[in-house]
């Protein structure tokens, strides 16, 4: 995979943040273990803003998502602003992202069991639904533990959800409306760390429900850090999907 191909293919990444997805062949980070037992009661008091500032049940109980839009994306190995397109949709667990830049065309597709896509191999995704906003939609279900960030050099309001198998997100907010401002998360993969961070920038309310319109990711593997300007253009929510939505990627 040349430089440029990473780039859009680590672009794809940022842009399944926001959904759902299987898990693959990769580890949660080993600092992100916890305590199960313990429960930081400061913590999940703004857990529980931050989940009533995006709509709270309602934001629980989003049954299907589709979200459309454009993205540029830099690197220090391309500073050139890529412009491209991106769609994705999800329901549970099952989804379907397309992502296309005049380099390069993708699309993919989780049907529960099975993943199809329309490229080769050659670049693994964390299980998504463990990583930024849809962990925070886990709120309150079983083994899903709230705790404090770590002590890290700049005061920030927020708090740690760390899923059962390990995963966790960082989520930073916003001191007047609780919502969430940005968030970070970190995993491993054949011993390598990899790490992702979100700012965001605009909300849009749909049906009471809070969802990023506008914000930036930076995905960093060490080697390659990648940037992505995001805006939405079309959100839907619980809308009725074609049945082959998730198999089909032609």
């Amino acid at each position: 995979m040349n430089k440029l191909s990473s780039v859009v293919a680590l672009v794809v990444f940022c842009v399944t943040s926001a959904v759902f997805a299987q898990k693959q062949d990769v580890k949660p980070a080993p600092t992100s273990s916890v305590d199960s037992k313990v429960v930081d009661a400061e913590a999940m008091t703004l857990a529980k803003a931050a989940l009533a500032a995006h709509g709270g049940d309602k934001f629980k109980g989003i049954k299907t998502l589709v979200v459309r839009g454009s993205v540029e994306m830099t690197s220090a190995a391309f500073p050139q602003a890529i412009p491209g397109g991106f769609s994705l949709a999800y329901t549970g667990e099952k989804y379907r992202m397309e992502f296309s830049t005049m380099v390069q065309s993708f699309k993919q597709t989780f049907d529960g069991i099975q993943t199809n896509t329309n490229v080769p191999a050659g670049f693994a995704l964390p299980p998504v639904n463990r990583l930024g906003l849809p962990l925070l939609q886990r709120l309150g279900d079983e083994g899903f533990v709230v705790s404090a960030l770590p002590v890290t050099p700049k005061k920030k309001l927020g708090f740690r959800i760390t899923a059962p198998d390990g995963y966790f997100t960082d989520f930073f907010l916003d001191e007047k409306t609780r919502q969430v401002k940005g968030y970070e998360a970190m995993y491993e993969y054949s011993g390598r760390m990899f790490s992702t961070s979100v700012e965001i920038g605009k909300y849009r309310d749909i049906e009471g429900v809070s969802f990023p319109e506008k914000y930036s990711q930076r995905f960093d593997l060490g080697q390659l850090v990648v940037y992505g300007d995001f805006k939405t253009k079309d959100i839907l929510i619980n809308s009725e999907l074609a049945a082959d939505v998730f198999t089909n990627v032609k």
